[in-house]
């Protein structure tokens, strides 16, 4: 007796737990695309998802709550995306800010987003770091709102903010979408304002405006907690009810269901924009929201009208160069849908001329109609991108994730998938004719600074508020019930067994002069290559007045070959879903590949008509030439595209061709020909010294023989050439560069180090040393300057290294008004950080999170080209990896100390500032720098003080 009372004692606390309830389990069969899960419901209505995936030691986390900016309301904008911020900030039982720490200290990466219709926040972490993910998940979920102080609510606020200033208000056409959305949606309608929010509602405001945001939509029922990868579902199961299963529900939360917004006729509005350098027009057409029926006809639609050089608005338009770019786009939400046409007119083409150029783009669409062709391509791509899209288990989670949270069911792939493959031919005529043919739409013309007047057409539409009448979001009576716990919540969690990582087993193999290395997987069928071909930016060294040269270059093998024209070569590989494209780097073009491996021949076929037989036609080269000229005005107007090639110039010097960008300069490139582009191929296209990487599903024995035809290349001995030594830093100085009214300040502070990359020595451990610096999220830099003073969105400090040089630098956005200020906390932290060294608990934090990361890296294709191609490039031994978690665990304190003190140097510092001038120069001169104006090329316009 006493016995059978000691266990149902023992039991209590089991027996107490919520039990989750399965209601469903999905299982793949045969050739289904399907992604197999288990789905259990738990007593307080949250949904757990668990998907199985053994093939990588790692798992993914996601919880997904279904709110977004769509439940706010007028006054209160950006009120989802604020909390996102709030939510990383500490809970009853995580410290401030130690979420991004305990995640980062797991070797897992983290992060969270919001939309219009739901946020999420999602970990990816070694598998045996399952539990303590949940537990994390489990207490912002149930025990945040007593950790929410007026402190942090400021600081983020203050973040918030700068990441508007960043992402919207401080870069080109950043308020286009904000102006479409307030003119296409009725006043009070949820999609009327962007996510982000507006910087008066920011302001206005309070701390428990946000904590009720958070009792009404953030309760368990309102959420799916969706994990995916190395697990067990009965281990996910019983986790998810020990820190979950407790929490109580919160209000219950009805799907939206607005009208789609009714436009009589078109409305036009003009936005001018301070950054941008060139007119754009933007026509938006409301649609249908996603899941819709009719939502695959219309991408169809789309695609056929703006998507690609077979697309009409490229044929007619970009083609014959009356605009530099035009596309077309549908995008779909939960509640509407836009088509998005956008055209940037080349010069002297008005906005008014573009508006006709569009319509005649959509009339020819209806003369034309659509091809058993057309579909055929569409389909080939679809069914390509959603297997591409497979690769990760993260991906995977995602649309679980979305399909749960939006439908109901996570098993949709499936159906999505069929949905695309029944699209005809009628069925993109139909929707045409319903939405967009004589259709009305708001017509927006973005407008540069003394050109106001280039607009479509005058202004004809103001937001009517009149009749708004705000609903009942359900606000009143909210109360925080906190959870009752059977066990000790503020414990963290241990680790489990450690997962044992697979490096991916590589081969290698010589054809002639030509290096091979491949790594086999079998997970999907696909393939990703890559051919690297000796040339690039350094060949310009010796004639800088060329510069530029390898990048249209590269654009050019992008066009026409001897037996395809650019877009009939673009649609048999939109057929088969592959893609080739050509690109330009510092000492090589690269070609990469990817492919469905049934349909590897076809593709390898066309890339050697790619690389062996291309045609350079004058009308090609004109566009290329003409849309990269106009591209350098785009680029004079961003603070941070400025910073990064203005710091290079300075680091370097304008006459060391590492100091000089690889798209060259106005001067260069209007003055190259295409006889300029012609011997490059003639000298330099070569297959001596050619790297090629091949991950996937083929064997080493099937793709050697498939690679014949690169030995048809000539070969030529092409050595770039090794750039000039960087010039000493005299002193430290300040050089700005005036962009008026900007409302952040990009910040570039460093100094040109002369490491180069290496695996395992000193560079490899220079980066190891700084870690605690600026080299995760609760790096020094970053927390003082976002966590501590709310100054930007985000701040990093790094070495970056090649074959030729290396670098150290600091980088941010700053708000504005505390440039001055923050320039001296960041010349402190450096200071000290080389004077003091790492402490014993960054160094703890550093090998623990560095040393657990491994199994992350090798997951996707992507990472496994990267990762083989490294090793081939530097001539890395085998066992690098091995040797460097041996550095990461046995390198001392001392060591990483002596390495702060001999690589951070703030007396020979380039500090560049770019940012508005006349707002930041007077706290700047109470500095103790000399301070010098450059312009936005990075020529010296004069010494300040």
């Amino acid at each position: 007796m006493k016995k059978l009372l000691i266990l149902a004692l023992i039991c209590a606390p089991m027996m107490l737990a919520a039990q989750a309830k399965l209601v469903e389990k999905i299982e793949k069969k045969g050739d289904q695309v399907i992604i197999p899960y288990e789905k259990y419901i738990l007593p307080n209505g949250l949904t757990v998802i668990v998907h199985e995936d053994h093939s990588d030691p790692i798992v993914h986390v996601d919880v997904t709550y279904h709110v977004g900016s769509a439940r706010e309301e007028i006054g209160k904008s950006g009120f989802a995306h604020f909390f996102e911020h709030m939510m990383f900030q500490g809970s009853d039982n995580v410290g401030d800010e130690q979420h991004f720490k305990i995640v980062t200290e797991s070797g897992g990466t983290l992060n969270g987003t919001t939309n219009r219709d739901r946020t999420n926040y999602f970990e990816t972490v070694p598998s045996n770091q399952l539990e303590k993910m949940l537990w994390l998940e489990a207490d912002r979920m149930g025990f945040l709102l007593d950790a929410v102080t007026q402190k942090k609510f400021e600081i983020q606020r203050a973040t918030v903010k700068n990441e508007r200033g960043q992402n919207y208000d401080n870069r080109p056409y950043g308020l286009m979408g904000e102006t479409i959305a307030k003119n296409l949606y009725p006043y009070g309608h949820p999609y009327s304002w962007l996510t982000i929010g507006y910087i008066e509602d920011l302001n206005r405001v309070s701390v428990d405006d946000l904590k009720n945001f958070f009792l009404r939509w953030y309760g368990p029922n309102n959420a799916t907690v969706t994990v995916g990868g190395d697990v067990k579902a009965a281990d996910v199961v019983k986790l998810a009810q020990k820190y979950f299963g407790s929490i109580p529900k919160g209000p219950d939360v009805q799907n939206m269901k607005l009208p789609a917004p009714v436009i009589t006729s078109d409305r036009y509005v003009t936005l001018v924009d301070n950054y941008a350098r060139l007119p754009q027009l933007v026509i938006t057409y409301p649609t249908v929201p996603s899941y819709h029926p009719d939502e695959p006809a219309l991408d169809c639609m789309v695609e056929i009208l703006g998507q690609g050089k077979n697309s009409i608005l490229y044929q007619q338009i970009v083609k014959d160069q009356k605009a530099l770019n035009a596309a077309a786009f549908n995008s779909t939400t939960e509640l509407a849908g836009e088509c998005r046409l956008s055209l940037t007119p080349s010069p002297g083409v008005s906005l008014a001329e573009s508006k006709k150029l569009l319509d005649n783009a959509i009339k020819t669409f209806e003369t034309r109609g659509v091809t058993d062709e057309d579909i055929a391509k569409f389909k080939g791509s679809v069914q390509a991108q959603l297997i591409y899209s497979l690769q990760s288990v993260s991906g995977k989670v995602s649309q679980l994730a979305a399909y749960q949270t939006f439908t109901g069911s996570p098993n949709r792939i499936g159906k999505e998938l069929d949905a695309y493959n029944k699209v005809t031919k009628e069925d993109v005529i139909r929707v045409y004719n319903t939405y967009i043919k004589g259709k009305a739409a708001v017509i927006l013309s973005v407008v540069t600074k003394g050109n106001e007047s280039n607009i479509a057409a005058p202004d004809n539409y103001t937001v009517n508020t009149s009749n708004y009448k705000a609903p009942d979001y359900g606000y009143s009576g909210l109360k925080y019930t906190k959870p009752s716990d059977a066990f000790d919540r503020t414990k963290l969690p241990g680790n489990g067994v450690n997962p044992v990582v697979k490096i991916p087993g590589f081969w290698r193999k010589d054809i002639d002069k030509i290096r091979v290395i491949g790594t086999e997987s079998k997970e999907l069928p696909i393939v990703t290559l890559s051919v690297t071909i000796p040339g690039g930016h350094l060949l310009m060294a010796n004639d800088t007045s060329k510069i530029g040269l390898p990048r249209i270059f590269a654009s050019m093998m992008n066009e026409d070959t001897q037996k395809y024209t650019a877009e009939q070569l673009q649609a048999e590989l939109q057929k088969l879903g592959s893609s080739i494209s050509v690109s330009s780097g510092l000492d090589g073009i690269t070609v990469n590949v990817q492919s469905l491996t049934k349909n590897l021949d076809k593709t390898l076929a066309l890339l050697e008509e790619r690389i062996l037989r291309p045609k350079f036609t004058p009308e090609a080269f004109a566009r290329i030439q003409k849309q990269t000229v106009e591209g350098f005005k785009q680029r004079k107007s961003q603070p941070a595209i400025i910073a990064s090639d203005v710091y290079t110039r300075l680091n370097y010097g304008s006459n060391n061709i590492l100091g000089l960008s690889d798209i060259g300069t106005e001067y260069s490139v209007k003055n190259l020909t295409l006889k300029d582009v012609e011997n490059y191929y003639t000298n330099y296209f070569t297959s001596t010294g050619v790297d090629v990487v091949i991950v996937g599903d083929v064997t080493q024995s099937t793709i050697l023989g498939k690679l014949d035809f690169l030995k048809k290349l000539p070969a030529k001995d092409v050595k770039p050439a090794l750039p000039s030594k960087a010039p000493a830093v005299e002193k430290t100085r300040i050089y700005i560069v005036d962009v008026p009214k900007a409302a952040q300040t990009e910040f570039r502070v460093g100094y040109v180090t002369g490491l180069k990359y290496d695996a395992i020595g000193e560079y490899y451990k220079a980066g190891l040393m700084n870690y605690a610096l600026g080299g995760a999220f609760n790096s020094r830099v970053n927390l003082n300057l976002r966590e501590d003073k709310g100054w930007t969105y985000g701040a990093r400090s790094g070495f970056s290294g090649d074959k030729y040089t290396g670098e150290f630098v600091f980088s941010a956005g700053i708000k504005a008004a505390a440039t001055d200020s923050a320039l001296l906390e960041v010349i402190n932290e450096l200071t000290k950080y080389a004077k003091a060294g790492i402490q014993d608990s960054e160094l703890s934090f550093m090998r623990s999170a560095i040393g657990q990361r491994d199994a992350l890296r090798y997951e996707t294709g992507f990472q496994k080209t990267s990762f083989i191609a490294n090793i081939l490039r530097y001539n890395l031994p085998g066992d690098f990896v091995d040797q460097q978690n041996k550095i990461v665990s046995t390198i001392s304190k001392d060591e990483l100390n002596i390495l702060a003190s001999k690589w951070i140097d703030t007396s020979k510092l380039n500090i560049l500032l770019v940012g508005d001038k006349a707002n930041i120069l007077p706290g700047l001169k109470r500095l103790s720098y000399e301070i010098v104006e450059l312009d936005v090329n990075g020529n010296k316009k004069g010494v300040i003080n």
